[in-house]
């Protein structure tokens, strides 16, 4: 009972963390805080992934459920969809995104470029990174949208999910190079554990074989597979140019995971 109880609490830190969900008053206070358990939160980060990304895809579904039949309705579910999902984590990762463009954009100093990043200011690579991110993540959506409205709904939710685990194992394999004084990633840049990383790939297995038995004319291998590239692919960016990974870094590349997903899903239909 005593781990069921310390499971749901560190899932809802991090629910508490990750988005704008209400975890107030009572319940919140029933939660707690604390570095430590901050830290064993970020297994959860997938779960946060599932229920927002359930959200999306329930709003998702809803929206091309109610609009009219046609070639746009699911551009106007993505876009709106896409817009619910940023409004649900506050801009979190796409902020991220913005940040390390901005960044690795702006110098290519390893010192110059983690100042950068702690501006809180966005300047041109981030915007443009910003704008053209939501604008694949758009596209690739009403593109899988226009061939199954399933497909659309479920590669999201899955995606989500996916994503978050990947970003996960910078983690695990790199040191945290932020300002450890002002960072509010720090709790979960220190060395996740390996219980905690395993909690994190349950969350994607369950989630990819649930959308496999739901749908079963979607294959997720391909997506899952190039999100793991994408992942690598950042890895060897941050160890070349930083040595290492902030807290931006692990938005940034849940961004770029996810877009991988989305573009893997939309070749295999």
């Amino acid at each position: 009972m005593r781990g069921l109880c310390d499971f749901i609490r560190h899932y809802l830190l991090a629910v508490q963390f990750f988005t704008r969900i209400p975890v107030t008053g009572k319940l919140a206070a029933w939660v707690g805080y604390s570095p430590a358990m901050l830290r064993a939160s970020a297994a959860h980060f997938p779960g946060v992934g599932a229920l927002v990304g359930a959200l999306v895809a329930g709003f998702t579904w809803l929206l091309l459920a109610l609009l009219p039949p046609g070639p746009y309705a699911p551009l106007v579910a993505a876009v709106l969809g896409t817009a619910a999902g940023v409004w649900l984590t506050g801009a979190f990762h796409e902020d991220g995104l913005a940040d390390v463009a901005d960044g690795l954009g702006g110098s290519m100093d390893r010192d110059r470029a983690l100042l950068i990043m702690k501006d809180s200011r966005v300047g041109a690579f981030g915007a443009l990174a910003l704008v053209l991110a939501l604008l694949a993540k758009v596209a690739l959506l009403a593109l899988i949208g226009s061939i199954s409205d399933d497909a659309m709904c479920l590669g999201l939710f899955a995606a989500h999910v996916v994503s978050r685990a990947l970003a996960l194992v910078l983690i695990r394999a790199m040191p945290h190079v932020g300002d450890d004084a002002s960072s509010k990633s720090k709790p979960l840049a220190d060395q996740i554990s390996p219980g905690s990383l395993f909690i994190a790939f349950v969350w994607s297995f369950v989630a990819v074989a649930l959308v496999q038995y739901v749908y079963t004319d979607i294959d997720l291998i391909v997506p899952v597979l190039a999100a793991l590239l994408a992942m690598l692919w950042m890895w060897r960016l941050f160890w070349r140019r930083l040595q290492g990974f902030t807290g931006d870094c692990l938005g940034a590349t849940q961004q770029v995971c996810e877009l991988a997903f989305y573009l893997a899903l939309a070749v295999t239909l």
